[in-house]
């Protein structure tokens, strides 16, 4: 065992079972879940993991019933057939060494369907559909439901089950006076509506018998008006432990709540310190979650005795190999998750199959095979920003013989620019596993070295790779040579002086990044460090000590440095183009610091006076003409790709691959360039 971990990695003995280590891996729901096509892709994805050490890992969310899906044909536990399919999951994470629990979820008033049943007749603002109260005869066959689809669960061989009881699905629906307006047995005061979820874990207790773990996943933060107090919180978990379940998770916001959770500009870990609050009122063991990314952090979490284990859901998509990497104290090559969403969280709402931009093989693991190459080639890849680093190292890794060449002293490409934005530090995580692995891998890696075709063509290298991304997008506008002018690079690059009135043009993923570092102060928050979480909570309105409805509190104001204008020439929502799951962070963050957002605007002229714009509906029809006085103007406008060496080689006859922003740079896309050099190098 690790000594630098021993908390962590410490097995912890349930009773009538050990796990290995304090890791759980936590439910996530992929697509695969979905199809009983995919069911050998969902046990690999999982037996890869289990190989990887894994203590205990959830699945995603299975329903107990059809009118608990997520959506149509979504996931669901209800006969012996689908049972005994999963044997297929089961059996191979057995081989592996590991453990697996099946999560149960009920949807609620959070199913995408219009057969959705709740405690109350309520439509939630994350579907269009109303759900339909049920009688109180129906909320005991939701229960009998549960406990079946335990039952099942058992039969199909799963080391036990998880009832989601958070993030404001049914179960919690129940709990909270935010959704529960019964006046039977089930509403009213919480002694009411805490039985849901202590009948389901009392009965299914009865029915699965001692040796079968459940999870009871308590949501002890809800983050909602109307949500549940603390007092309440505590009564529960202490009902649930003496209904019989083996483990409580911690469950913290529901998907309705106006507070980030679990995105990246979340400090790493902070919300452990609802689970410390929590850790000591029952005497079975308490995992805590959320944005726990790295072994260092979850043994400072153990070490410091809140809690009994930590739940990685993410990090563990990000490298199935984290435990063991852990254990062999080589922690320094982990791919750590950036907590970005872009290919789990916001794939999954859009029903897409989930992955993970810093590791497309996610849930892609017996289709994107990294073989050996049965020929070791020589493979020059050009650009060691994300799609070029992607490349080489995935060629490094079949066995070819890989130089990478860099025009900059350091690798990254826009991720170096990516990492300074307050909220996004974890990129740095990136590049510090990409600078790794060319040192494991023997990477030739060429720095300061802006190599030419006549070059390549004289070294004779078996296969280019192209990623020397791209160049900003110049717009023409009157006055785009004005001394007020900066591009994005200026500021982010160059660190040109800014002044205290800014228009950014240009609404898409840089200018919202642009924005976001011109309106911190970094004399309070220095570059390169996450937020403290106590500002954190008093910037989003989270009570310090977690006590009243919901842990909501007033949102304390944030002094900025500088007024900023953020502007688009579309007319729809601003940053209307951001991610699924986490633009409306963005979004929520520039508009509690002051940022004025401005859709449909023409840009007429930059001069002394500032940015002249002209605005427009969504008809064209013009509404205003305005001058902006600003002491400067950044220009966010897009990008070009930047692909003259291809152009060079494609014409002296030179076997060539174009990859990332050389490819397509309609709009920075690190998940697409991560993926396309790995795939393209996976094919070399």
């Amino acid at each position: 065992m690790s000594q630098a971990y021993p908390n962590l990695l410490k097995p912890l003995d349930l009773g009538f079972t050990e796990l290995k280590n304090r890791v759980l891996m936590g439910s996530m729901h992929t697509g695969l879940e979905d199809r009983f096509w995919n069911i050998h892709k969902l046990a690999r994805y999982f037996a890869e993991r289990a190989e990887g050490g894994i203590g205990l890992m959830v699945t995603g969310g299975f329903s107990p019933n059809m009118v608990g899906q997520l959506s149509p044909f979504a996931s669901t536990m209800n006969n012996r057939g689908t049972a005994m399919l999963h044997r297929h999951v089961t059996s191979e994470v057995h081989d592996a060494g590991g453990k697996i629990c099946l999560q149960l979820l009920h949807a609620g008033r959070y199913s995408y369907h219009p057969f959705s049943v709740s405690a109350s007749a309520t439509k939630a603002p994350i579907t269009p559909f109303k759900a339909k109260a049920l009688s109180t005869k129906a909320v005991d066959k939701q229960i009998d439901d549960f406990v079946s689809a335990a039952k099942l669960a058992k039969m199909a061989r799963y080391d036990g089950v998880e009832v989601m009881g958070s993030e404001g699905y049914f179960i919690n629906q129940f709990l909270c006076e935010r959704t529960n307006k019964r006046k039977d047995k089930w509403g009213g005061p919480f002694e009411n509506r805490m039985q849901l979820p202590v009948e389901i874990v009392r009965r299914m207790r009865e029915a699965v018998g001692p040796d079968f773990i459940i999870i009871y996943r308590l949501s002890m933060l809800d983050l909602v008006e109307g949500g549940q107090t603390w007092d309440e919180v505590v009564k529960l978990g202490k009902a649930i432990e003496k209904a019989g379940a083996t483990i409580i998770n911690t469950g913290i916001g529901w998907h309705e709540a106006r507070v980030p959770t679990i995105v990246t500009s979340v400090p790493r870990g902070g919300f452990s310190e609802v689970t410390a609050k929590f850790y000591g009122e029952v005497d079975i063991p308490v995992c805590t979650t959320n944005r726990i990314n790295t072994p260092e952090k979850g043994e400072e979490i153990l070490s410091g005795g809140k809690a009994d284990m930590v739940s990685m859901a993410r990090p563990l998509l990000a490298d199935s190999e984290f435990v063991r990497k852990a254990q062999e104290n080589r922690s320094d090559e982990i791919n750590t998750c950036i907590a970005c969403n872009q290919a789990c969280l916001d794939h999954v709402f859009q029903l897409k199959r989930a992955s993970c931009l810093v590791n497309p093989r996610a849930c892609h693991e017996t289709e994107l095979v990294l073989t050996v190459a049965p020929v070791s080639r020589r493979v020059a890849v050009v650009g060691a920003g994300p799609a070029g680093l992607a490349a080489a190292t995935t060629a490094a890794k079949r066995g070819h013989n890989v130089t990478l060449f860099e025009a900059d002293d350091k690798i990254g490409g826009q991720f170096n620019y990516a990492k300074r934005i307050p909220g996004k530090e974890e990129f740095y995580e990136t590049l510090r596993y990409y600078q790794r692995q060319i040192e494991l891998l023997d990477i030739d890696l060429q720095l300061n070295t802006r190599v030419d075709a006549d070059r390549l063509k004289q070294d004779g290298f078996d296969d280019v790779i192209i990623a020397t991304g791209v160049k900003p997008r110049t717009p023409g506008i009157d006055g785009i040579d004005h001394p007020k002018v900066l591009g994005y690079l200026d500021v982010l690059r160059h660190n040109k002086p800014v002044g205290n009135s800014v228009a950014v043009i240009g609404a898409g993923g840089i200018g919202f990044d642009v924005s976001e570092f011109l309106t911190h102060d970094f004399s309070h928050h220095p570059e390169g460090q996450q937020a403290d979480f106590e500002d954190w909570k008093a910037e989003w309105g989270v009570q310090p000590d977690y006590e009243g409805p919901g842990g909501l509190a007033e949102r304390k104001p944030t002094s900025t440095p500088r007024k900023i204008y953020l502007m688009q020439r579309k007319t729809s929502k601003v940053g209307g183009g951001l991610g699924k799951t986490s633009g409306w962070v963005h979004r929520n963050s520039l508009k509690h610091r002051d940022v004025e957002m401005i859709g449909g605007c023409s840009y007429d002229r930059i001069d002394d006076q500032g940015l002249h714009i002209t605005l427009s509906d969504k008809e064209g029809k013009v509404i205003e003409s305005r001058v902006l006085d600003v002491d400067n103007v950044v220009i966010c406008a897009g990008q070009e790709p930047f692909r003259e060496l291809f152009d060079d080689l494609a014409a002296q006859g030179v076997k060539t691959h174009l990859i990332g922003g050389a490819d397509v740079a309609e709009e920075l896309d690190a998940k697409r360039a991560i993926r396309q050099g790995t795939e393209v190098a996976a094919g070399v």
